[in-house]
């Protein structure tokens, strides 16, 4: 079974709530640069129409449509899809429930879903069946959720004693995290066959200790730099920065993404034989 947190529902109102502190142009920015993009853009496809499914305030439907993807980004928060069209008017993204897509079967070469079909309580298999339906066979899935890792095996005793305390004292569903088998298991029952794992954002559930830990270095390290003079010279390095240095290096290692990763990205391919496969076709059409 997955692994379950309990606080607040994660209702439209929730989404409108959370996306309303966050700010379009400087998401578009951060997933410029981020190593998730990098990610994405090597799982998908090297042409066709593009989904996001959960879109959220649109920041990679608008990147990658800048790189020159034909993507379309679509949500159930018509707050967040405003602020999406006030930032770039041209963004291409519309309000549907992810469980009956206005969008033809086989319509669409990849499917994009980041951080969505956790927080369905059923379970992830009514929106992972309605991409399987949207996508043509041999289409890509690229889909994240947070990831049951090596840390969240040694505190999942305590992450359940404090979803009772919660549900107890009123707290609702808020999402699951899962294993790599557990996302292997609800991926192959909707036809698809995974061809990778990538654990990512080794640092979320720790950064506020590693903040603690680099604010409290004090002292100088020193760095090589050379003058106008041509002289080299030792220019002082801060401790924190080293620290951080480090820190990234051992939680973007294999072993630390395992123990640390926060999500885990999984692509798969719709197989051709697969149920739905062949499916009659709605009426609407995805813009371009």
């Amino acid at each position: 079974m997955p692994l379950a947190y309990y606080s607040r529902a994660a209702t439209q109102e929730f989404w409108s709530e959370h996306w309303g502190g966050q700010d379009v142009d400087r998401l578009v920015r951060i997933a410029a640069t981020s190593p998730l993009t990098e990610l994405i853009e090597g799982a998908l496809p090297p042409s066709g129409r593009i989904l996001e499914a959960g879109c959220g305030l649109g920041q990679y439907v608008i990147l990658l449509r800048e790189r020159g993807r034909a993507v379309t980004g679509v949500d159930w928060s018509l707050d967040a899809l405003g602020r999406c069209k006030r930032a770039v008017p041209a963004a291409p993204v519309a309000a549907m429930d992810l469980v009956e897509l206005a969008v033809k079967s086989g319509a669409v070469a990849a499917y994009v879903s980041l951080g969505v079909v956790e927080h369905d309580e059923h379970g992830p298999g009514a929106i992972v069946a309605e991409a399987a339906r949207v996508l043509a066979p041999g289409g890509r899935l690229v889909l994240s959720v947070p990831y049951w890792n090596g840390a969240r095996r040694l505190l999942a005793s305590r992450v359940v004693r404090e979803g009772r305390r919660i549900r107890a004292a009123g707290g609702a569903f808020y999402q699951f995290a899962f294993t790599r088998q557990e996302v292997r298991a609800f991926l192959e029952a909707h036809g698809f066959r995974v061809l990778s794992f990538h654990p990512y954002d080794p640092a979320r559930m720790w950064r506020t200790y590693f903040r603690r830990l680099a604010g409290g270095l004090d002292g100088t390290g020193a760095a090589a730099s050379v003058t106008d003079d041509g002289a080299s010279h030792r220019a002082p390095v801060s401790p924190r920065r080293l620290a951080r240095a480090a820190v990234k290096r051992i939680l973007y290692s294999e072993i630390g993404l395992r123990l640390f990763g926060h999500m885990i990205l999984a692509v798969a391919v719709k197989s051709r034989d697969a149920p739905g496969a062949i499916a009659a076709a709605t009426p609407a059409r995805l813009a371009p």
